[in-house]
Parts: structure tokens; C-alpha cells; sequence
């Protein structure tokens, strides 16, 4: 029987972090995004070089992007700050009646 304060919905019960192999995709998956970005930059900055000052933007945009692109690829996943559905026990409480005291 579920209780009023809970609404049904499942209760965690465990806090284990995605696996190995998901985490490693998606940094995998994140390195090639923005090493792929790198490439149009180079690219934009050839096809704009008379206009030189968007030239040299797009270079400087482009030679950090190797260097962000590994830290982020190296750096672990930050932990979800999300407000899960633990069980709480309900406390009761001993019942105060009067009761009879023998002394001796």
C-alpha cells in the first residue's frame, strides 16, 4: 500500500554514476565535436584572408580548441544534482499513557 505522502514514484536506490563505456562515448563524442569545429575555422580563415582581422580571429579561435578539447575530453563527468526519491521511514511514537509505578 503506498502511503499519502508518497506519490508512486519509484524509489532510488542506488547512486552508482553511468558506466565506464556511456561516460567514455560521450567524452569520445565530445573530443571529435570540437576538434571537428577546428577544421571550418582553418578553413573560413583561408577563404577570408583579404579580410584580414576576421582571418586572424578565426586562427586565434582555432588554436585553443585542440588544448579545451582534450581537457574536457579527459575531465569525468560532473554528478547530477537531482533531487531523487529516497524512502524515508515513517517514526512513531511511543504511545504516553499512564502506567502503574511499584516502588520498593
Amino acid at each position: 500500500m503506498v502511503s499519502p505522502e508518497r506519490d508512486g514514484t519509484p524509489v532510488l536506490i542506488t547512486e552508482a554514476a553511468p558506466s565506464y563505456e556511456e561516460q567514455h562515448a560521450a567524452r569520445k563524442r565530445k573530443y571529435a565535436i570540437m576538434m571537428g569545429a577546428r577544421i571550418p575555422c582553418l578553413i573560413l580563415a583561408m577563404v577570408f584572408y583579404q579580410t584580414w582581422w576576421l582571418a586572424l580571429a578565426l586562427i586565434v579561435l582555432s588554436v585553443p580548441l585542440p588544448w579545451m578539447a582534450v581537457l574536457i575530453a579527459n575531465d569525468r563527468p560532473p554528478r547530477k544534482a537531482e533531487k531523487a526519491s529516497r524512502f524515508t521511514k515513517e517514526h512513531r511514537a511511543i504511545e504516553a499513557r499512564p502506567h502503574h509505578v511499584i516502588e520498593g
